[in-house]
């Protein structure tokens, strides 16, 4: 960005006073914010999050409701849920500038603090995925000749289990969008009331679309499952883009600028809205009106243009929002009244 400015002199009496031309609309073209400081790490831990708290999710209303024709679903989703939030604390170890002090973030609870919540909330919920997929290790049989954890684990109630665990899923799958939107950072700030579901929808498409894409390579998975697993990734996929949609026109042209013009822009348009929004739409239409259709093969095209788009949305999202924090005038808009 060019930072070089001129300034323009005028002569009050004997004095001559410094004028700055660009002051009241651009501030020198200088950011008048400091941009967050996150990349791949946050962004991948974004994703993983989000995977991790909607399989948690899936998996405890399929446990619930779905009868025996969602064991599968259930399974799947708590490993899954389990196997995405390993790498999860690590990612964010690593984000911090000092990664050796991360325990202090653990040594209160800031109920004010999205970042405070967040760090407990995942760790609260860490403990339920690991309890819930040791749970499904037992109920498969998985512990050979050790009977008595096995019969302990089976003793435990998994349903009161699970849907304590999905109230802190759900916190996981939204918060990390209430987390950018309590920043000062207009693209982010100016929609702190959509980030938030935008974050937990997308979290429910990415988490059914890796789960169909898990069960699509088992072949004794029922159509009728994978059916149901679509649905709800179809739903799911028609609310994230009334919410992308709603969130863009929210903010204006001059703080929207990221997502309209340059390479930013592209990524959002053929990305997230063309390859992971649109066309998976389009595939899971087909394979629901269509009874000849390939339907695992669309499944899995689906499934995989789905948790792409789902990476790319946070891509976008961070990277658009850093973009805004260096643009003056986009700081300018946002404070701007109505």
């Amino acid at each position: 960005m060019d930072i070089s400015y001129k300034r323009q002199w005028e002569t009050r009496g004997s004095r001559r006073r410094a004028v700055p031309a660009e002051a009241p609309t651009s501030y020198y073209n200088l950011p008048v914010i400091h941009k967050a400081h996150w990349g791949w790490l946050v962004i991948i831990y974004f994703f993983l999050g989000g995977i991790s708290a909607g399989s948690y999710v899936i998996a405890t209303v399929a446990d619930l409701f779905g009868g025996p024709d969602a064991r599968r679903i259930r399974q799947v989703g708590r490993y899954l849920a389990l196997g995405a939030l390993l790498p999860s604390p690590v990612l964010l170890i690593l984000d911090l500038g000092r990664p050796e002090r991360f325990y202090r973030m653990l040594r209160v609870l800031k109920l004010r603090s999205p970042m405070s919540v967040g760090t407990w909330g995942l760790t609260i919920f860490g403990g339920f995925c690991g309890l819930s997929a040791l749970i499904q290790t037992a109920e498969d049989g998985l512990f050979g000749s050790f009977t008595l954890p096995r019969r302990f684990l089976l003793a435990l109630p998994s349903k009161p289990i699970g849907v304590l665990g999905t109230l802190f899923g759900f916190l996981v799958g939204g918060y990390t969008g209430v987390l950018l939107a309590a920043t000062a950072v207009p693209l982010w700030a100016k929609n702190y009331l959509l980030l938030g579901p935008l974050f937990l929808t997308s979290a429910m498409s990415t988490a059914s679309a890796a789960i169909v894409l898990v069960l699509v390579s088992i072949r004794s998975t029922s159509h009728r499952t994978l059916k149901r697993l679509e649905r709800l990734d179809l739903i799911a996929i028609v609310l994230e883009l009334v919410l992308l949609l709603a969130a863009k026109a929210n903010l204006g042209p001059i703080i929207a600028r990221p997502l309209q013009v340059g390479k930013l822009a592209r990524v959002y348009r053929w990305g997230v809205l063309g390859a992971g929004i649109t066309l998976p739409l389009t595939l899971l239409s087909v394979t629901m009106l269509w009874r000849k259709a390939p339907a695992r093969l669309l499944g899995a095209l689906s499934s995989l243009l789905v948790l792409v788009g789902g990476l790319l949305l946070r891509y976008v999202m961070v990277e658009a929002g850093h973009a805004s924090a260096d643009d003056p005038q986009a700081t300018f808009a946002f404070a701007r009244k109505p």
